[in-house]
């Protein structure tokens, strides 16, 4: 009888799934990504417009803050030039937040009284999309930040800006540019 050296199954099935992976992903043209944008190839150009506060209550920090960081955000991860004509733009992105104001979002009771305990900022921003001869695409982004009974609202807007920003920030541009509503 002939001496046969075992091969170690772990490493043998490691090296025939490494080998399938490699046929299937590289011959069928697999491509993953980390951060899927979706632009048709026609579009080069957008133009970003003020995002408006018709909220029902005003920060005049939030729309300036929240408009600049979206231009920032589409010219930085995008291949899209920014201008500042409507006639030059292959999209027009209109915006306006529709919801902005302070709900009771949790409640305590000591001593048969009730009490707020958590305060809510509500903020709703409606986004559009434009582009020649097509319908124009809307896009609800809605967010909560809760904070303590025991703050203000201003001084609750004053740590909670720059989350909320970010946050409706890339939601609206997920929305905008993932192709994942369409």
């Amino acid at each position: 009888m002939k001496n046969v050296k075992s091969i170690n199954p772990v490493l043998f099935c490691g090296f025939i799934f490494c080998i399938l992976n490699f046929t299937l992903f590289t011959s069928c043209k697999v491509e993953y990504k980390f951060q899927d944008i979706t632009i048709p190839d026609s579009i080069r150009t957008v133009k970003i417009n003020f995002i408006e506060n018709h909220g029902q209550y005003i920060n005049p920090q939030f729309s300036p803050q929240l408009t600049d960081r979206l231009k920032q955000k589409i010219v930085n991860q995008t291949r899209l030039n920014q201008t500042n004509l409507d006639e030059k733009a292959d999209w027009i992105i209109d915006g306006e937040v529709t919801e902005y104001y302070q709900s009771t979002s949790g409640i305590t009771s000591s001593n048969g009284k009730s009490q707020t305990s958590i305060n809510r900022l509500n903020v709703t921003v409606k986004i559009t999309k434009r582009e020649p001869n097509k319908d124009p695409k809307d896009y609800i982004v809605t967010r909560q930040y809760d904070f303590g009974a025991n703050q203000s609202l201003q001084t609750a807007e004053a740590r909670l800006m720059d989350e909320m920003v970010r946050n409706l920030v890339d939601e609206i541009f997920n929305s905008l540019f993932s192709g994942w509503s369409e």
